[in-house]
């Protein structure tokens, strides 16, 4: 994670007036009615992607759909999502209590979840900071008592926004799924009012999560990031959050 984080920083700095940091992304704010549009959408754009990248040999910087898109892995709720160990996604028991997993030697077609050939060498694979705030984010709205005041607060805070349309598509059913943007959630971060709307557990979940936000996933890095990182995941433990890949990375 620290050398994806050096990575793309590093990137950004050394452009040329030649060169463009290209960033991906997908919407959740859609779906597809038949799925063979979508079929033949990502099959034209993985040989398209392979041709232009074997010349090219990009430095990718990419959310988790699209790393899974690269580098051959099934989309979806697997068994083994993560590129840089066999994380088992579906042995819960285990998530908060073993930390070191089985290294992910190679990314063979038809092994743990790998369905095609990858398109990039995964080292070239650079997470952005963003992606894993969204991803911190969602699980810990996903953890919130869906009665509680802390959850409820959340609407108020987001309805209260003057610029509309700076955040098309608000609904209730978004933030039950954790779906924020990033000026969303520095809306909510600026609230002086939210931390009152919690429980103690909640409080520490959230003041860790701000920490890791202002000292390690935006432009300044704390020297004591990992201990502040730490922090974080033990206070999410105790808020029996689900783990997610985010939570995996910063692990590693």
């Amino acid at each position: 994670m620290v050398g994806q984080y050096n990575a793309i920083k590093d990137l950004k700095k050394h452009l040329t007036i030649e060169e463009a940091l290209v960033h991906v992304d997908f919407s959740e704010n859609y779906s597809l009615k038949y799925a063979e549009v979508q079929s033949f959408h990502f099959r034209a754009l993985y040989y398209s992607t392979e041709s232009t990248y074997n010349e090219h040999q990009w430095s990718i910087c990419v959310d988790l759909k699209m790393v899974n898109f690269l580098l051959g892995q099934q989309s979806g709720y697997t068994k083994y999502p993560c590129f840089i160990c066999l994380w088992d996604s579906r042995a819960k028991e285990d998530h908060w209590k073993k930390v070191v997993w089985p290294a992910r030697e190679n990314m063979t077609v038809g092994a743990s979840n790998i369905i095609n050939k990858p398109l990039v060498d995964r080292g070239k694979n650079i997470f952005s900071p963003l992606h894993i705030k969204l991803g911190l984010m969602k699980q810990f709205v996903r953890a919130l008592d869906k009665d509680g005041q802390c959850f409820k607060y959340i609407w108020v805070i987001l309805q209260n926004l003057v610029n509309w349309i700076f955040f098309p598509g608000l609904s209730m059913e978004k933030i039950k799924a954790g779906i924020f943007s990033g000026p969303q959630i520095r809306q909510i971060i600026k609230d002086e009012q939210f931390l009152y709307t919690m429980t103690d557990i909640e409080a520490s979940a959230w003041k860790s999560f701000v920490l890791v936000v202002h000292n390690f996933l935006g432009n300044h890095k704390s020297p004591n990031y990992e201990e502040i990182v730490q922090k974080m995941l033990s206070d999410f433990k105790t808020l029996k959050a689900n783990m997610s890949l985010q939570h995996r990375f910063l692990m590693h």
